[in-house]
């Protein structure tokens, strides 16, 4: 995975696409998952996306809350 030059948005974007596409190209989510609690802290700011290698080659994706640093800012471990 190269991610050199791609924004937060679109490093979540092609995450979001490779777990649908993974899941067979569709994914039923119930409507709660769309809820402003669901998506976001109680601060009104989006969580923020977690990627963390693994020893057999795989990619564990997690959300955690969105650090409070300006900007949407980016890690990559």
């Amino acid at each position: 995975m190269d991610f050199t030059g791609l924004s937060p948005a679109d490093i979540s974007h092609a995450i979001l696409i490779a777990v649908v596409m993974h899941s067979g190209g569709s994914l039923t989510l119930p409507a709660s998952a769309l809820e402003a609690d669901a998506l976001g802290g109680p601060d009104g700011g989006w969580h923020a996306l977690c990627m963390e290698p693994q020893t057999d080659g795989g990619v564990r994706i997690a959300v955690q809350p969105r650090p409070d640093v300006p900007g949407a800012g980016k890690t990559i471990y």
